[in-house]
């Protein structure tokens, strides 16, 4: 029986992997970016600088997930219109997707340098922390404008099923990000030592020349020519801004609720210590490298789900996202088992403060059971984005976090006194939520397309 099942979905496994592959190392690229400045700032500047990390990243990341998200809504849309040889549609989709997003990156920053940089001075945080934050908050707002730029592009490629150049861009953006991280915080060659403020300066550079290649790659490569006929950056046309927004605008959501969660966690955490809140950086920023290699795979997901859906090709959507689920199981299975048992060592990767590594290692254990949770909920999403089912989604997002994850959390960690350990029970407990009902949506949803045909 086994075997009559494994034959089913092998054809599928392939494909997927295929595709994934490359997006998972992409989409890694974005955590790979913190979890170098955690990892550089926690060896070469000190505890109290790791925790303005911690405390930022949980801020920043909020509004770095909304933007992702609105740029999120290009891909399944230009993977449907490919999927119907309409090429010119996804020339027009492109520079729509273009102005929207750098409208957005402009108005993320504002956020960030009219509203954020205030809000650090209220959220009872230690003041030595947010004295060092600041500066990189600044430098983190200011690259949202290039990462958009290069969104819009990477999501474009990849909804054609180009997805391996984006993957080399990030490679070598983290490479850049991390020379320049340990030169600026350190201070090498003749240039002052500028701590965790270097870290900040380093993303910047490395986001804009991420812009600058994958812009040059798409406007030079052949591949993209027949689809840039209908490009043309002059105003929004209300129809295409429109499709793209429904489904962006419910993404950026998504993301926004979950990461909201985990940040709304941070700053919970910070309020017992600067120690605590070191180390949930520690576990929190292990725990994101695995989702977002699962959000690679719930990428690839979308793609397929979206391109089909263009075929009308019912039975390989459902099929293809199975395939996916299964993926993700044996994926985040392996991370899970890897957190548990090497949970006393995974933290000697950013820091060697006794204090914070007894803390982050009773994390890990926990984070090792929501592996599961998280990778399978953010498949769900994928797949249903893939056929444009995004708002009950949202729904389900937020309910899951926010109605259940953190008034547990709170009530665990801080009502009950169970601390850092209780607060995270609270989170898994809403990743075990989402990942159940988002399946639920998913084959109600795949069923019916079936049965309508």
């Amino acid at each position: 029986m086994l075997h009559q099942f494994y034959a089913k979905y092998k054809p599928y496994y392939a494909d997927n992997l295929k595709l994934a592959l490359p997006i998972v190392v992409s989409q890694l690229g974005h955590t790979v970016v913190h979890m170098a400045d955690s990892v550089i700032v926690g060896h070469f500047a000190g505890t109290i600088q790791l925790a303005a990390v911690s405390l930022v990243n949980s801020v920043f990341m909020l509004i770095l997930v909304m933007g992702l998200g609105i740029s999120y809504g290009l891909t399944p849309l230009i993977a449907q219109e490919n999927g119907r040889n309409n090429f010119k549609e996804c020339g027009k989709l492109l520079s729509n997707s273009l102005i929207i997003n750098m409208i957005t990156g402009v108005i993320l920053f504002c956020f960030v340098y009219f509203g954020t940089l205030f809000i650090l001075d209220h959220l009872g945080q230690s003041p030595e922390v947010v004295a060092y934050a600041k500066p990189y908050l600044s430098y983190l707002g200011i690259s949202i404008i290039p990462l958009m730029i290069f969104q819009t592009f990477k999501q474009f490629a990849e909804g054609l099923g180009f997805t391996k150049q984006a993957m080399y861009v990030s490679i070598w953006g983290n490479v850049i990000n991390i020379i320049l991280g340990i030169i600026f915080v350190k201070g090498m060659f003749g240039i002052a030592p500028m701590g965790v403020k270097g870290v900040g300066l380093s993303t910047l550079i490395d986001r804009f020349l991420m812009a600058v290649v994958m812009v040059t790659y798409v406007f030079r490569s052949k591949h993209f020519k027949i689809y840039l006929e209908g490009f043309k950056v002059n105003v929004l046309d209300k129809i295409i801004s429109t499709k793209i927004f429904k489904i962006g605008a419910p993404v950026a959501l998504q993301y926004s609720f979950e990461i909201s969660a985990f940040s709304g966690a941070a700053i919970l955490i910070g309020t017992i210590g600067a120690v605590e809140q070191a180390a949930h950086q520690v576990a929190i920023n292990l725990a994101a490298v695995t989702y977002m290699m699962a959000s690679g795979i719930a990428s690839a997901a979308t793609i397929k789900t979206g391109n089909n859906l263009g075929k009308r090709n019912f039975v390989d959507l459902r099929c293809a996202a199975i395939a996916s689920y299964h993926v993700v199981i044996g994926f985040m299975s392996i991370t899970a088992l890897l957190f548990i048992f090497a949970n006393n060592l995974l933290p000697y990767i950013y820091t060697e403060d006794s204090a914070v590594i007894n803390i982050a290692a009773q994390l890990l254990i926990i984070a090792g059971f929501f592996q599961l949770f998280d990778g399978t909920q953010v498949v769900g999403l994928g797949v249903l984005r893939g056929i444009g089912d995004v708002n009950v989604p949202t729904f389900i997002t937020f309910v899951a976090y926010w109605i259940i994850g953190i008034p547990l959390g709170y009530f665990l960690g801080i009502t009950l006194g169970m601390g850092v350990n209780g607060i995270w029970y609270g989170l898994t407990f809403g990743l075990l939520t989402a990942s159940v009902l988002l399946f639920f949506r998913f084959q109600k949803r795949t069923k019916y397309l079936i049965e309508s045909v």
